[in-house]
């Protein structure tokens, strides 16, 4: 049995570490599969950083990341990392992004950590042991729908996706107080923890996107499925429902589904 809390100071430690590589101004840019889908040096940098300090925490446990297509996810333990979450933003000069870890044991989050560099904020949890930003505990508000905000995305990689997502939006903003849209879906779901916004939706997310929020957002008393309620698995995009409550997480899962009956795409 590993020590959770034990583990989550020494990735704390890794995530600070790495985060240092992103306040250098010289970094090269490059395009993965499309001209709006970048990938910065700097994402692999502080990526090869963590891999090489999370396997002395725990040399058992397998790697699923954004870059280099690391995937371990057959593994008991995994680390799911998103070196930076938001990399357009940071592209841009936009301080609001997300340094990543996650740590799953057989398909459940069991740890994260989520940290942004620019603003000085560290949002952690290991399960058990309640979630907390920067020290101190955290919890989702309790606001009903009609005074939510709701953070969301219209799939900036798959723009046909974008009537859909705006009817879901639109649907949610005539019921709820008003939506918001950060670009980075890991601080959008600390947020979720911290009772900064009350529900998050978005069609398309990737696994690195969510693992250490959702540690986080679990421990903190939210909730997080894909559509219809299914259990997230860690194996591929999937549309994403959170909420403060099981109320307003059925309110909004019910939204989703008029517009969404089934997953839109293969990966």
């Amino acid at each position: 049995m590993v020590n959770l809390v034990k583990i989550l100071r020494q990735v704390e430690k890794a995530v600070l570490k790495a985060s240092k590589i992103l306040l250098k101004d010289d970094y090269a840019i490059m395009q993965k599969d499309s001209a709006i889908n970048l990938v910065t040096q700097a994402d692999i940098d502080v990526q090869n950083a963590l891999v090489i300090e999370l396997k002395k925490i725990l040399p058992q446990a397998g790697f699923i990341g954004e870059e280099n297509h690391l995937d371990d996810s057959d593994k008991e333990y995994c680390w799911v990392i998103d070196p930076i979450d938001g990399t357009f933003n940071f592209i841009k000069g936009i301080a609001h992004i997300g340094i990543s870890v996650g740590l799953i044991k057989d398909k459940q989050p069991i740890l994260g950590v989520v940290y942004n560099p620019f603003a000085k904020d560290l949002y952690t949890a290991a399960q058990g042991h309640g979630a907390y930003r920067n020290g101190k505990q955290i919890h989702v508000s309790n606001a009903p729908f009609e005074k939510s905000i709701m953070c969301t995305a219209m799939s900036l990689y798959n723009k046909d996706l974008a009537k859909t997502c705006s009817d879901v939006i639109y649907d949610v903003y005539m019921q709820a107080n008003d939506v918001r849209r950060f670009g980075t879906s890991a601080m959008e779901l600390c947020y979720l923890a911290a009772g900064l916004i009350e529900l998050y939706f978005e069609i398309r997310v990737f696994p690195w996107d969510y693992a250490g929020g959702y540690a986080i957002l679990k421990e903190a008393g939210g909730l997080l499925y894909s559509l219809h309620g299914k259990e997230l698995a860690f194996d591929g995009p999937v549309p994403l429902i959170g909420a403060n409550s099981k109320e307003n997480f059925d309110k909004l899962s019910a939204i989703v589904d008029k517009y969404i009956k089934e997953i839109p795409y293969k990966e």
